[in-house]
């Protein structure tokens, strides 16, 4: 009996030194069905590190800055752009004729250089050729209006219907305000609802007052003109070059609109407020005698301008330019018509290349 019991109490003994040496008397498989891996109801701990949660705040201000850098390369190239198209329009541009005498050659689509005293074409290219003359239309509008010799310290009111689509203005709804400011709006900041105003109060409303725009152009002698509207937003107001040098030096030399149309700015007084408009004539300022002018622009009709200036003792010359591919260009080609005609007149401009005018004016 002691010999039976002490193999089991051996083995039970070597099973358990077994088990504390970490070798299990049971087979691996039997070892794989027993033993589940233990799962912690507590989640864990999500750490973020302070690089991590600075991320959004770093990617922010990185785009900030790279939008400001393109912005800013943006209006270096624009500045660039500028200058590069100011020195070109600055430089005048010559050919020859078939006499062999330099010419201008103008970066529009038609010009003029008019001597209305002694009724003599100076120079012209295209002068004939109707084309869409935008606000070179108030020309007209201003014209028309005072021959019928308003009372210019009238009180009109201001419509909705006046500024819709205006484009230009400077006006509200319903204020009140003298046709002599409307006349000033009209010529000096080319406002399109105070020459609306201007045309709807006067005798027959709008449809009647162009209307007798185009017999003030007939009168006028003006043969290649034909007005749609008074502002000129509509392109299918026309004229040519040849016609507006005849239409802005009568204009100029009317006692009501021609200092209208040499000031570079004008104080506007309404029902409810004060305010100043400036002058879209880039011409005055400068160091020639600007004794009338007026600028124009749509899609359609380019950047126009029609004035007339006066030659340092001499006379008076309509210089008219159509359709130029910017502002800065009518100006200056302007400025190159006149001083050439300055320069001929001196007898400074012939056949030889390098008898160039001299620069009479610049433009700020």
């Amino acid at each position: 009996m002691p010999l039976t019991r002490f193999p089991c109490r051996v083995s039970i003994v070597g099973a358990a030194l077994l088990v504390l040496a970490g070798t299990s008397p049971f087979s691996a498989d039997a070892q794989t069905r027993t033993t589940r891996p233990q799962t912690s109801t507590t989640k864990p701990k999500t750490t973020v590190s302070k690089q991590t949660a600075a991320k959004p705040t770093q990617t922010r201000t990185s785009l900030a800055r790279a939008r400001a850098a393109s912005r800013a390369r943006a209006a270096a190239r624009a500045r660039t752009a500028r200058e590069r198209m100011t020195r070109e329009a600055m430089t005048p541009r010559f050919k020859r004729d078939e006499l062999g005498n330099m010419i201008p050659d103008v970066r529009a689509a038609a010009a003029i250089v008019y001597d209305p005293q002694a009724n003599k074409v100076l120079w012209e290219a295209n002068s004939h050729e109707p084309r869409s003359i935008a606000s070179l239309t108030k020309i007209m509008t201003a014209v028309t209006f005072v021959a019928d010799d308003p009372d210019l310290t009238q009180m009109v009111a201001v419509t909705r219907a006046d500024l819709r689509n205006a484009s230009v203005t400077y006006l509200k709804n319903n204020e009140l305000i003298s046709y002599a400011d409307l006349l000033h709006l009209t010529l000096i900041a080319s406002d399109n609802a105070a020459t609306r105003v201007l045309a709807r109060t006067s005798e027959g409303g709008t449809a009647a007052f162009v209307t007798r725009m185009n017999e003030m152009a007939a009168h006028l002698g003006l043969t290649n003109t034909r007005y749609v509207d008074p502002s000129g937003l509509d392109a299918n107001n026309i004229s040519s070059a040849y016609d507006l040098s005849q239409l802005i030096a009568f204009a100029a030399g009317d006692e009501k609109l021609g200092p209208v149309m040499r000031l570079a700015q004008h104080e506007v007084r309404t029902s409810s407020r004060v305010f100043t408009v400036h002058s879209t004539n880039k011409l005055l300022g400068t160091d020639v005698d600007v004794r009338g002018g007026k600028t124009g622009f749509i899609s359609k009709a380019g950047y126009c301008l029609a004035t007339l200036l006066r030659i340092p003792q001499g006379p008076q010359v309509s210089v008219v330019v159509l359709g130029a591919s910017n502002s800065t260009t009518r100006f200056w080609e302007a400025r190159h018509l006149f001083n050439w005609v300055v320069g001929r007149m001196q007898g400074l401009v012939g056949g030889d290349e390098t008898n160039q005018p001299e620069v009479v004016f610049s433009l700020k």
